[in-house]
């Protein structure tokens, strides 16, 4: 069986677009698992400029014409033979309608992520534009999908709103990322972390200074560190001294893997006060190296933070909430220690995000497609 990745982009894990990591991650794990995968990523500039992945991958021209799909990439799906099944990544690509339809007059089954594109037509008022949109176009995508795949609960129930079906099935991605813990060898007295893209209102960043700043009224020898860059990180900047807590905040920028490992074993808890989330793949990497997690409802793995109690999950992007949230995890570290807590949040990653057991439904989907 062959397995044809099909996204917006170049599935580059160092763009910007989360959508480009996941795919660049599932299509690594399936070629390590001796898949024959490869992906086709459609972009402006076709030009192969990621680094070495351990798959193929064709790069067509983004059309002008947001629905026309490249000549090259209409000869490519001619000379698709036997058993193959494309995955197509991303709702509300235009192109995404002409290539179902190609995909369907040839009979090549296709198996279709929306990555999260829908709870916000179904959950908000307005978004007219938009509705019609899915009536005109993007239905036609859900219908001739084999098999819709949902990451979360909250874009599950959102599909069956706008569109209800038997075929939707939920699968996480996984992780596979740092694992190295140490326990309660702390050098300063509290670390409160975040790591991401520094878009203040979809990652609540201006809640999360909020918040700091009434808990550092509290714990004065707690301190704020944010890794991560963007355009607004003069704006943040200008909030912590508003606030007067920037002497108590450090930007780190941009980091390393091995930069980016050491910050983290230096954390007692990691936030994450998003608005708008799609795959938080920064709470996976702090999971996975022991931290207690402070998140919203909307980064899709509260219900699971809660279930292997290790952090806080707060229903509505709010300052005081999370304020709440933080004293509770420095209170439960202050008496018992951080360790039942790392332990439980390694549990987590191994036992929800663990590859292999995805890489397996992943395959039996593709088969029944």
């Amino acid at each position: 069986m062959e397995i044809i990745h099909v996204l917006e982009g170049k599935a580059n894990p160092r763009g910007l677009e989360a959508s480009n990591s996941l795919v660049n991650e599932l299509a690594t794990q399936q070629a390590l698992a001796k898949e024959n995968v490869s992906v086709w990523g459609i972009d402006r500039s076709p030009v192969h400029d990621y680094p070495w992945r351990p798959f193929s991958t064709l790069l067509f021209r983004k059309c002008l014409n947001p629905f026309r799909l490249d000549s090259k990439l209409t000869e490519a799906l001619e000379n698709i033979k036997g058993n193959a099944v494309f995955h197509l990544h991303g709702g509300w690509n235009s192109f995404f309608y002409t290539l179902v339809k190609a995909l369907h007059r040839r009979n090549i089954p296709f198996v279709f992520t929306p990555q999260d594109s829908y709870p916000v037509i179904a959950f908000q008022k307005g978004q007219w534009t938009r509705k019609i949109y899915f009536q005109l176009f993007e239905k036609r995508i859900l219908k001739y999908a084999r098999y819709i795949h949902c990451l979360n609960k909250i874009e599950k129930e959102a599909l069956q709103i706008i569109y209800p079906n038997k075929k939707t099935m939920l699968i996480p991605y996984g992780y596979e990322g740092f694992t190295k813990i140490k326990h309660d060898n702390y050098s300063r007295e509290f670390v409160i972390g975040f790591c991401g893209q520094l878009d203040i209102h979809s990652k609540g960043l201006d809640i999360l200074l909020r918040a700091f700043s009434l808990f550092n009224r509290q714990v004065p020898l707690s301190e704020l560190w944010i890794m991560g860059d963007g355009p607004e990180r003069t704006k943040l900047e200008e909030l912590a001294a508003e606030l007067g807590i920037a002497r108590h905040m450090s930007f780190w920028g941009q980091q390393s893997d091995e930069e980016k490992l050491g910050l983290l074993q230096q954390m007692q808890v990691f936030a994450y006060p998003s608005r708008i989330e799609g795959i938080p793949f920064a709470v996976l990497e702090a999971a996975s190296t022991g931290i207690p997690c402070v998140v919203t409802k909307v980064t899709h793995i509260g219900d699971f933070i809660r279930q292997y109690n290790c952090g806080e999950v707060i229903d509505q992007p709010d300052h005081e909430a999370l304020f709440e949230a933080l004293k509770k995890v420095y209170t439960s570290i202050r008496q018992n220690g951080r360790s039942a807590m790392s332990e439980n949040a390694q549990r987590m990653i191994r036992e929800i995000f663990n590859w292999k057991t995805i890489l397996q439904q992943f395959h039996r989907l593709y088969k029944r497609a």
